[in-house]
């Protein structure tokens, strides 16, 4: 999830829909500056050209902000609306190949900042940030159900992105308060029933991306406030970490680190947040390639914050946003997406 600064006139309508402490926090620096070696060169230019353009600006918020792409058919794409006001759409539907959109789901108080299907029910799971929680769908927006209140080790977590095993199990980045000049973030690994929650990692600087490679041998997680990607073994069960090492150090300048995708070679798609671009990355640490917006458009967006990738082919489909609105952008992807590169 990014976030964007708002204005001090949005500033009474961010409180009123609960998300002040959201603004502005994209451009802090946390405790224990990386003194790792940045990655030189850009690779080749990936085109991405537009599919819709979903949102405006709200004028309750002050912004917009799409977030958690996930292909939920051929031709549909759902994205959510972290700064949606109440009985806005907060969960959209786009027709990816007429770029036309409908509401799917909305309420009074969430800030949905990622959107995943579990492969155990093939119900729609959101992460809630304000209140921790993660809820449930059916895939029309019906049936709303609270998986899991929020609470873990005595503290409430702020959830951003998501990924299922393939039994089902689900692993949470946590911001955990996300203040300035602290690295409380966490990785938090959530049984399939909801029932047990368990910090895989913490210490992290904003955690915001995470993502198994496509063994499902490890667990990729990005830090906003370091331009991280580590990578974080894990034993055969996923239920610890058997190591963990920074992996690339991303040289972005003033853009950060957002969501990470993989797809079927194992390549890692980073989001930036301060760019509307995606950073292209070989599972070794090499940039392949820099997903870029036509340069006309880029003037008015801010960040790319996520990107589903069709499960058997190569058509992804990325979330971008800005002042002059949300948008979904498509490019075609390195190699064939996989079950786990559709959304997180």
């Amino acid at each position: 999830m990014t976030t964007f600064r708002a204005s001090r006139g949005a500033l009474a309508g961010l409180a009123a829909v609960g998300l002040l402490a959201l603004a502005g926090c994209g451009t802090e620096t946390a405790a224990g500056p990386a003194s790792k070696p940045a990655v030189s060169g850009e690779g080749r230019t990936i085109r991405a050209t537009q599919v819709s353009h979903v949102t405006d600006v709200h004028e309750a918020t002050g912004m917009t902000l799409l977030e958690g792409p996930v292909l939920t058919g051929d031709d549909e794409l759902y994205v959510t609306d972290v700064t949606a006001p109440p009985g806005e759409p907060k969960l959209i539907s786009v027709d990816v190949r007429t770029g036309r959109h409908k509401g799917v789901y909305t309420d009074r108080t969430g800030a949905y900042t990622s959107a995943q299907i579990s492969p155990y029910d093939d119900r729609v799971y959101l992460t809630e940030y304000q209140s921790g929680a993660v809820i449930s769908l059916a895939r029309d927006g019906s049936d709303r159900r609270t998986f899991f209140p929020g609470g873990v080790d005595g503290s409430p977590m702020n959830p951003d992105d998501i990924v299922f095993d393939d039994d089902g199990n689900l692993y949470v980045s946590d911001l955990h308060g996300m203040e300035t000049g602290k690295a409380d973030g966490r990785i938090v690994r959530i049984d399939r029933d909801g029932a047990k929650a368990t910090v895989l990692a913490d210490g992290l600087a904003h955690p915001n991306g995470v993502m198994f490679d496509p063994e499902q041998r490890g667990l990729w997680i990005s830090e906003l406030a370091r331009n991280t990607v580590s990578y974080l073994l894990l034993d055969a069960d996923r239920t610890s970490v058997t190591s963990r090492h920074e992996a690339i150090h991303v040289d972005g300048g003033v853009a950060q680190t957002d969501s990470v995708a993989v797809d079927a070679d194992g390549n890692l798609y980073q989001a930036l947040h301060g760019r509307p671009a995606m950073a292209v990355f070989s599972k070794y640490g090499q940039r392949l390639g820099t997903v870029e917006v036509p340069a006309g458009a880029a003037k008015g967006l801010l960040s790319a914050t996520n990107v589903a990738i069709t499960p058997g082919g190569r058509a992804a489909y990325m979330t971008v946003s800005g002042p002059s609105g949300g948008y979904v952008y498509t490019f075609s992807a390195l190699a064939k997406g996989i079950r786990l590169s559709n959304g997180g």
